[in-house]
């Protein structure tokens, strides 16, 4: 199975996440700056949100996608005020015609004081058992 795995990372959370699917599918983790330049299977993709919104990088890089080249998505990534930045990924995914995963993980971000710390250690712990349950 091709795996691959992209991230973007305003401030090191979802950069720490992707390093976490890192290590349970042993794929090497690229910022959305790299393409797809090779057909995969499975792409873990993570994102935060900015003043509410996934960043227009992601964007970008989302549209850039076709379903010829990822077959299904896997979305993760944390917040710190809104529930979870995948329903803006899936949303612009589906819109691309790509299959995007019903599985997704969203964890809390730290904002300043508000979530302090997050994501933390148990957020990593539930991540990789997350990752595992989609391979």
């Amino acid at each position: 199975m091709a795996i691959a795995i992209r991230y973007y990372s305003k401030f090191g959370h979802s950069a720490k996440m992707a390093e976490t699917v890192s290590e349970v599918t042993g794929v090497k983790p690229e910022t959305t700056d790299v393409p797809i330049s090779e057909p995969v299977d499975v792409l873990y993709l993570g994102s935060g949100v900015f003043l509410g919104k996934i960043s227009s990088d992601m964007t970008r890089f989302i549209r850039s996608l076709t379903p010829d080249k990822v077959k299904q998505v896997v979305c993760f990534g944390s917040c710190a005020i809104i529930k979870s930045p995948v329903p803006q990924m899936r949303s612009l995914l589906e819109a691309q015609g790509i299959t995007v995963s019903e599985k997704e993980f969203t964890c809390k971000g730290s904002m300043g004081p508000l979530h302090a710390g997050h994501p933390d250690q148990q957020d990593m712990d539930n991540l990789r058992k997350f990752i595992q349950s989609t391979l």
